[in-house]
């Protein structure tokens, strides 16, 4: 076995393992928080690096897709926009949560899309072209998007204004993504092959980060965990379940094909939550990271559970359309 393909080997063991790894590194940071407290001034970089490796992911053809798909696209990127928001602040007030833990909250709904959503879209048999193009767009639309709606919603709990928040995700998401972005332009071109290996090494680097994020959430959570934890799992999994299926009921509605359904639903439920909870840690409090790390944790059980259930669907269907013929 040569050293990249064991390499590509790790990363599909980190992924297909995920979701137990978020689980052991949260309940050790429970029982021995400082385990990974020590990571959380880093929390903001390392994000900074994940997406770094999103940008890497893109190519020119990714833009096309765009021009050439404009409608579903749209759909699918205001449909997060507005439902993922309206439902944080809704359910803030239906809870009566803790400011802090409301803030959290808010930010994880104005958050944009993440990979998570490509991945389960590739796994749900969704159109991934268009789960790349939604998410592309959210992303580099958030400077803009995700202030406004923080400022709005959470405004009287604020001590922060739009332009740090601009700032800070400017830095945090834009620069690196269209960084990489160039960065995979310029490998293609002048070395393909380190190109390849980068791909090979991002899917376990982002595994690896995004477990040390959430962790180090945790870890700085024990007492909030314990006291107000559970409004804030309640608020993460009805904020989930509402994005999930009205990314799905907005896909019926447009009459989009069913490979698109399923993506708008994974694009409307998964957030970027690694980007709430850095921007909660940098402006706000553990207490208001705590939601992004809960929900880092949660979509990604619902996410394979729906995907593999798309999936199997999509194989029945397949099975059984010969004798329909």
């Amino acid at each position: 076995m040569t050293a990249r393909s064991a390499l590509r080997r790790l990363s599909d063991l980190a992924n297909t393992y995920f979701v137990g790894l978020v689980l052991l590194a949260s309940a050790t940071a429970l029982v021995r928080p400082g385990t990974f407290t020590w990571i959380a001034p880093y929390i903001s970089p390392l994000l900074g690096v994940i997406m770094l490796g999103m940008g890497l992911t893109l190519r020119p053809v990714d833009f096309r897709r765009l021009a050439e798909r404009p409608r579903d696209v749209a759909i699918g990127a205001v449909a997060q926009w507005v439902i993922m928001p309206v439902a944080a602040y809704a359910l803030t007030v239906a809870l009566s949560l803790p400011p802090a833990v409301a803030v959290g909250v808010i930010l994880v709904g104005a958050a944009p899309g993440g990979t998570a959503s490509n991945v389960m879209a590739y796994l749900g048999k969704g159109d991934v072209a268009l789960s790349v193009a939604i998410t592309t767009v959210t992303t580099l639309a958030a400077p803009l998007v995700m202030p406004a709606w923080v400022v709005l919603l959470a405004g009287e709990q604020l001590q922060v204004g739009f332009v740090d928040l601009f700032v800070n995700i400017l830095q945090i998401v834009f620069i690196p993504v269209v960084f990489g972005f160039a960065l995979r332009l310029a490998l293609d071109r002048y070395a393909p092959e380190v190109a390849e290996v980068g791909l090979d090494v991002f899917p376990l680097v982002s595994v690896v980060t995004i477990v040390a994020i959430v962790a180090a959430v945790v870890g700085l959570n024990v007492d909030t965990i314990l006291g107000a934890g559970v409004a804030a799992i309640a608020a993460v999994v009805i904020h989930n379940a509402i994005g999930l299926s009205t990314g799905y009921g907005t896909g019926r509605l447009a009459d989009m094909s069913d490979d698109r359904v399923r993506t708008t639903t994974f694009e409307v439920g998964l957030q970027n939550s690694g980007l709430a909870a850095a921007l909660a840690l940098s402006f706000f409090s553990p207490a208001a990271a705590l939601p992004p790390a809960l929900f880092s944790v949660w979509h990604n059980i619902t996410g394979p559970l729906l995907a593999s259930y798309f999936s199997r669907a999509e194989e029945a269907v397949v099975r059984t359309s010969p004798a329909d013929d």
